[in-house]
């Protein structure tokens, strides 16, 4: 990855992220005008790859802006370690919310790093 691929994969990613904006929209507006409930909240403990304060501040806001998550808070390890605790309202297995959390921070990490290394 050179710094020319750079704007490709922020595009990338922001295509992808309206995509991921659309999808849980739509599944938070469907459980609110159908009758019942679907949701099943949990909080999952994420420890996250962003490197930097600026990653993780990023990482955090968008599991906020997406419809159905919510960056409860953080906290660094001594090892430097950075944990996020993020509820889920479709969340019943807290590995499977970390999976996803994990994909989306994979993603915008490969597209904000110069670089595109995500480890």
């Amino acid at each position: 990855m050179t710094w020319l691929t750079w704007p490709i994969r922020v595009v990338a990613f922001g295509l992808w992220y309206v995509w991921a904006l659309f999808t849980s929209n739509f599944a938070v507006l469907k459980d609110n005008l159908t009758p019942g409930q679907d949701s099943t909240t949990g909080i999952a403990r994420y420890e996250a790859h962003s490197r930097t304060d600026g990653e993780l501040t990023l990482i955090a806001a968008l599991i906020t802006l997406t419809p159905g998550t919510l960056t409860l808070g953080t906290e660094t390890m001594a090892d430097g370690q950075r944990i996020l605790y993020v509820h889920g309202l479709y969340a019943a297995d807290p590995e499977e919310l970390c999976e996803e959390l994990e994909d989306m921070e994979t993603r915008m990490l490969h597209a904000v790093r110069r670089n595109g290394e995500v480890q």
